[in-house]
């Protein structure tokens, strides 16, 4: 995220809140012309530029899904904390037969021939 974004973020826009991990966000003062609504845009906490981070309640407002935030308060039993997209890290999914998970696959039925050039 560079500097001058942070910078001029609260000049150009108003600021409409900040969710749990840090995130600011913020609405245009003026509408685009050619939607007829504001633009709204986050400033991410860490700095950086992965929209990952954002959780769903401010994702639906963030998309013009909704017109006011949804409170982050009012959690169910069910549901599970937001996480950012976790690949490329160690935490990262990773099938059984993958090679950071040992290599080894289950054995197929002996029915597979693999295609070699020529044959």
């Amino acid at each position: 995220m560079s500097f001058l974004l942070r910078l001029t973020s609260p000049l150009r826009g108003r600021k409409v809140g900040t969710d749990r991990f840090g995130n600011v966000y913020y609405e245009g003062r003026t509408n685009q012309p050619i939607y007829d609504r504001p633009r709204r845009w986050a400033v991410y906490a860490d700095g950086g530029r992965e929209p990952t981070v954002v959780p769903p309640e401010w994702h639906a407002w963030l998309h013009h899904t909704v017109p006011a935030p949804l409170p982050e308060t009012k959690r169910y039993f069910w549901q599970q904390e937001h996480r950012p997209n976790l690949t490329g890290t160690p935490h990262a999914y990773r099938p059984a037969g993958h090679d950071y998970v040992g290599g080894t696959r289950r054995v197929t039925g002996g029915d597979y021939e693999a295609w070699t050039p020529g044959s």
